[in-house]
């Protein structure tokens, strides 16, 4: 039943569009301000039914993360989307220049692009795309996470009201929603999630053609270079780490830092949380994790780590009983000296728990780095040029954050997205907007028949000598 209304509020859109024509600047900034206006109106609301479904989730990082930055991101799109729409010039070349030809390129909408969004950030990875989808005058069809339950029916109750299904429209449900919406023939498909279920969504949209954007995650790792600032890089590191409780796909993953430097690192991660976070198991600023499948995965990888012989730090300022807990809490963990054999060195944590390696030159560290799948993220801390150079130029990754950790995916004129297995194409910007649109080429020949006649059969005895003479 699902699958089949799916389908018919897609054919709406597309029937839509092809009546509609291409939307007006007006129509799109009207589309983008609805969606201020529903999460302006319904801060709150949003904000609570995150609680909810997380067990506690720090609202103040919850308002932040997915409602202010959320809404900045939309308010960026309105801001500069007449720019992005115009259509760009590029010096015509020869033989066309030589024709008196003049060539255009314009951005036209796809039609309808799906969306499917993730449980960790709900509100801003459903919402936060829309800014470059809409300038870019699509349509959108929206998946949400099914462990975020309140916060996707709250979604799917106000897209309704604020949206007709011809512009908009939101369907929450299991995996079963999710199969037959990967399927659907849509004009573009943005997934966000783990690269376990990507490879199953990129190939159901391979049936159809469908060009797909992933936005995914991986290892992203931290290098500490011996010039680095230990107690500001444990705060930010740290901070970054406990933000939502390291559920976010661009958290630190693992840490290289120098082989005489780990015991200061250690002590300043620990000064960072105690500072932050004086208590952990009621304190409200501190978030749960989602469930209980993740809160044992999590535990299962530090149980792991402990017979295979690494040093757990638990970092549990107040010295507080997590064994009977209301909610899901993990308290920041240190995990020294990791062996690749353990599961947290294998997958991405995706939890408050951070994996520390010591290496003895800068050198050393890039090739562990290079010997991984390419991150989501990388970061680097430290004031020597020459070795940010070297680890910057050395690596790949999709973005990169200098001297902090996170703050880059907030830079809106700047391309966000991974490489390889942390992902597939960009938004943010007028990146994004290029990515939801389709570049058509258009050129305008002259009326000037004299080298024009030389393309055309009969051709001269000489042709072949006047193009090369050309050539």
């Amino acid at each position: 039943m699902q699958a089949s209304e799916m389908q018919r509020v897609l054919e709406v859109q597309k029937q839509a569009y092809i009546r509609e024509g291409i939307p007006s600047l007006e129509r799109r900034r009207d589309w983008i301000d609805r969606s201020i206006a529903l999460l302006k109106k319904h801060d709150m609301q949003f904000v609570e039914t995150l609680n909810a479904d997380f067990g506690n989730r720090s609202k103040t990082q919850s308002y932040l993360a997915d409602i202010f930055s959320t809404v900045n991101t939309l308010k960026h799109a309105r801001k500069h989307m007449k720019r992005w729409m115009r259509n760009e010039y590029r010096s015509t070349g020869m033989p066309m220049r030589l024709f008196g030809s003049r060539t255009e390129l314009r951005y036209q909408p796809l039609g309808t692009v799906g969306c499917i969004s993730p449980w960790n950030f709900p509100v801003n990875l459903t919402f936060a795309p829309l800014g470059c989808i809409f300038a870019a005058g699509n349509r959108a069809m929206i998946k949400p996470s099914e462990f975020t339950e309140n916060t996707s029916a709250l979604m799917t109750e106000l897209i309704s009201e604020y949206y007709d299904e011809s512009e908009m429209a939101c369907f929450p449900g299991g995996p079963e929603v999710g199969t037959a919406f990967s399927a659907l023939p849509f004009d573009h498909l943005l997934f966000t999630g783990a690269t376990s279920i990507a490879k199953h969504v990129m190939r159901a949209a391979s049936e159809n053609l469908v060009p797909v954007t992933l936005e995914l995650g991986g290892k992203s790792p931290v290098v500490l270079g011996r010039s680095a600032d230990f107690e500001l890089a444990a705060k930010r590191i740290m901070a970054g780490k406990t933000l939502n409780a390291g559920q976010i796909c661009i958290a630190p993953d693992y840490a290289m830092v120098p082989s005489d430097s780990v015991g200061k690192f250690v002590e300043s991660a620990k000064s960072a949380v105690g500072t932050m976070y004086p208590d952990l198991k009621h304190n409200q600023d501190y978030t749960s994790i989602l469930n209980q499948r993740h809160y044992e995965r999590i535990n299962g990888y530090l149980e792991d780590a402990r017979d295979k012989g690494a040093e757990v730090v638990e970092i549990n300022p107040a010295g507080e009983d997590f064994s009977q807990q209301d909610s899901y809490r993990i308290p920041p963990t240190l995990v020294l000296e990791p062996t690749d054999d353990m599961q947290l060195m294998q997958d991405e944590i995706f939890g408050p728990v951070l994996p520390v390696k010591s290496y003895q030159n800068v050198d050393e560290a890039v090739d562990y780095v290079n010997e991984k799948e390419r991150p989501l993220a990388l970061y680097y801390f430290g004031s020597d040029s020459r070795e940010r150079e070297k680890v910057l130029s050395s690596t790949i990754s999709g973005g990169v954050s200098v001297n902090d950790v996170i703050w880059h995916i907030g830079e809106e004129e700047y391309p966000f997205g991974g490489v390889g297995p942390s992902g597939t194409g960009h938004y943010h910007g007028i990146d994004g907007f290029k990515n939801f649109s389709h570049a058509r080429t258009v050129l305008h020949q002259s009326k000037f028949e004299k080298f024009m006649a030389m393309a055309r059969p009969p051709y001269a005895e000489n042709a072949i000598n006047r193009f090369k003479g050309m050539m």
